[in-house]
């Protein structure tokens, strides 16, 4: 099979980086435990919930982002049998490219150039993609796979995978 992997809130954290730079900036405790269908940004102060979109539009934002615990053994198990693309929709943030190949390299390094597709709709044709955002999904005949995240919790129109060892149950 041909399997297509969104990178942010499937491989990469990047809600809790936010996390980090809104309690660093502004002091806001802000934790994990996020209201369901909402996203990290509607739990700040209105007077700074667009912060966001400058704290994710700086050079460096993906470049350190944690791994989603269990991906890099579920994706190395996935290619043992599959055909893996790492598939992001990075050209919404300029600034993304280069720091999203690099996150790559050092925690998915067996991943090669020619199956990582920075792009703006995804538009791919796989059998699977594996995404936290269901508009992702538009046009895919493909599986698709719902990753959970806090904003999508309210969605039940999807095939749901709310770890790694359940996407592996599935797939493998």
């Amino acid at each position: 099979m041909r399997i297509a992997i969104d990178m942010d809130e499937v491989l990469a954290d990047p809600i809790h980086k936010f996390i980090q730079l809104y309690n660093r900036d502004y002091g806001v405790p802000l934790n994990l435990a996020m209201e369901p269908g909402k996203e990290f940004y509607h739990h700040v102060p209105e007077h700074i919930n667009n912060k966001w979109f400058e704290y994710i539009n700086e050079k460096g934002f993906f470049r350190d982002l944690p791994v989603i615990d269990g991906s890099v053994e579920a994706v190395k198990k996935l290619q043992e049998k599959h055909e893996i693309y790492i598939v992001s929709a990075a050209m919404e943030f300029r600034n993304s490219l280069e720091d999203k190949l690099d996150w790559l390299a050092e925690h998915f390094p067996f991943i090669g150039w020619r199956n990582i597709m920075f792009c703006g709709d995804k538009i791919v044709n796989v059998d699977v993609i594996i995404d936290d955002r269901a508009k992702n999904f538009v046009g895919i005949s493909g599986r698709k796979l719902l990753f959970t995240s806090p904003h999508n919790l309210l969605l039940n129109d999807y095939e749901r995978v709310n770890t790694w060892s359940e996407v592996l149950d599935k797939l493998l």
